[in-house]
C-alpha cells in the first residue's frame, strides 16, 4: 500500500484542479426520504454540491450513485450517469446503474472457489457463473450512512457488515465505503474492508457513465484512453482464459486517444464473447494511486480521468442495454447509451492462482481508492 504522505500529496493535488468560478462560498449536504423498501426499511437520498459546480446523490439503499452532475464547455450543468429518479426502479429493473458492488466484482466461474482446502458454493445469478456479490449483493443492502462536511468538500461514510455465510461466502465483514467530494470536481471513493475469517474480497462501483447527456446517445463517440498493455482475455460466458493478452494490433488498444466505437465491432473473438467491449484492462499500478484512464466527449467537452491503485479496470459497453428502460428525467436507455469504467482486481481471482490475490485475512485490512475527477477541454 502506498504511504500515508503519498495519499495526501495526491489528494491535495487532485482537490486544487482549476475549476470553475464558485457559485457557493461553502460545499453544501442534504438529506431527503428516498423510499421504503419492502422489508420496511426506509432508504435516503444524500445530495453532495461542491463550490465548482459538480453535484453528486447518492442512496444508502446499495450505495448508489444516482446522479453525477457537472459543466460543459459552456458551464451548463448536466447529467452523466445512468440511473433513476426514484427507488422503484433500482428495486424494479437496475443493471447495477452506480451501485456499490461487493463481496466480489465481476464474476466467480460457476460459482465456486477453494480456500484453504474448502469449497464454497456461491449463487449463480449469471448463466452458470456467480455474478456481482450474488442475488443480494451489496448493492441490494442498506448501508448505515454518516455525512460530514467540511470546508473543501462533503461527503457520507457508508458502512455494512456481511455476515458469515452471506450469499455462500465466509466470515463476517466489516466494510467501509466513504464517498467524498471535493472542490476540484473530484469524486473520491475510498473502501476499507475487515474480516474475522479469510475470505475473497473484490470491491468496486458500476456507475455508468454518459459525458454527453446522460444516456440519451450513444457513447461511441466518447475518447478513450487507457493506460493498459493487456487485457483479459475471456470464454464465451465471459470467465477468464487464465492468460492476458497484449493490447497491440487489437482492438483493445487505447493507449492513444481512441473513439470507444472505433473497432467495437470489429471481427475480433474477445469483443464477439463480449457482445463489445465487457473486459478488464490489465494496470501498472505498482507505483500505487495514479491516473489510469482519460474519457473526453468533444460535443460538450467534458472530460474524466480515473485514478486508482487497483491492478484492473473493467471496461464496459452497454452492450445490454435495450431500449426497455426509462431511467432518470424519462431517459431511454438503449444499447451502447452509456460505459463503465470499473476498477477492480481480475475476474474469477479465487480460481486463478496466477492472478493477483483476493484473499483478506484476519489481521489484515483491505483499503483501496479511486476517484473520477471532470474538467472540460
Amino acid at each position: 500500500m502506498p504511504c500515508r504522505s503519498l495519499f495526501a500529496l495526491l489528494f491535495a493535488l487532485l482537490s486544487c484542479t482549476p475549476a470553475p468560478m464558485p457559485s457557493n462560498t461553502m460545499p453544501t449536504l442534504t438529506t431527503a426520504p428516498f423510499g421504503v423498501l419492502p422489508s420496511g426499511e426506509a432508504a435516503s437520498l444524500y445530495t453532495l454540491t461542491n463550490t465548482t459546480g459538480m453535484q453528486v446523490q447518492i442512496t444508502n439503499y446499495g450505495g448508489i450513485i444516482t446522479s453525477i452532475r457537472v459543466p460543459d464547455r459552456e458551464g451548463t450543468s448536466g447529467e452523466v450517469t445512468l440511473g433513476y429518479d426514484t427507488l422503484q426502479g433500482y428495486l424494479e429493473q437496475s443493471p447495477y446503474f452506480g451501485a456499490l458492488i461487493g463481496r466480489y466484482g465481476n464474476r466467480i466461474a460457476a460459482g465456486r472457489f477453494k480456500l484453504d482446502g474448502k469449497t464454497h458454493t456461491l449463487a449463480t445469478n449469471n448463466g452458470p457463473n456467480h455474478l456481482h456479490g450474488g442475488v443480494r449483493g451489496f448493492d441490494k443492502v442498506v448501508w448505515a450512512a454518516e455525512p460530514f462536511e467540511h470546508d473543501d468538500r462533503v461527503g457520507l461514510v457508508l458502512r455494512y457488515t456481511s455476515p458469515d455465510g452471506e450469499e455462500g461466502y465466509p466470515g463476517t465483514l466489516d466494510v467501509r465505503v466513504t464517498y467524498t467530494l471535493i472542490n476540484g470536481n473530484t469524486l473520491d471513493i475510498a473502501y476499507h474492508a475487515t474480516t474475522d475469517a479469510p475470505t475473497p474480497v473484490n470491491l468496486t462501483n458500476h456507475a455508468y457513465f454518459n459525458l454527453r447527456d446522460g444516456g440519451a446517445s450513444p457513447i461511441l463517440d466518447h475518447e478513450l484512453t487507457l493506460q493498459a498493455d493487456a487485457f483479459v482475455p475471456v470464454s464465451s460466458t465471459l470467465i477468464p482464459t487464465g492468460t492476458l493478452q497484449s493490447v497491440d494490433n487489437t482492438p483493445f488498444d487505447f493507449r492513444i486517444a481512441t473513439p470507444i466505437g472505433a473497432r467495437i465491432d470489429a471481427d475480433h473473438e474477445q469483443l464477439q464473447h463480449g457482445n463489445g467491449y465487457d473486459h478488464t484492462f490489465v494496470l501498472d499500478t505498482t507505483g500505487g494511486f495514479q491516473q489510469v484512464a482519460t474519457v473526453h466527449e468533444p460535443t460538450t467537452g467534458r472530460l474524466m480521468m480515473v485514478y486508482t491503485e487497483e491492478p484492473g479496470v473493467q471496461l464496459y459497453t452497454g452492450n445490454f442495454l435495450d431500449g426497455s428502460i426509462t431511467g432518470t428525467g424519462g431517459v431511454v436507455y438503449a444499447r451502447r447509451h452509456g460505459f463503465c469504467l470499473e476498477t477492480q482486481h481480475y475476474p474469477d481471482s479465487p480460481n486463478q492462482p496466477q492472478f493477483p490475490s483476493v484473499v483478506l485475512r484476519p489481521g489484515e485490512v483491505y483499503e483501496t481508492r479511486t476517484a473520477y475527477q471532470f474538467s472540460i477541454r
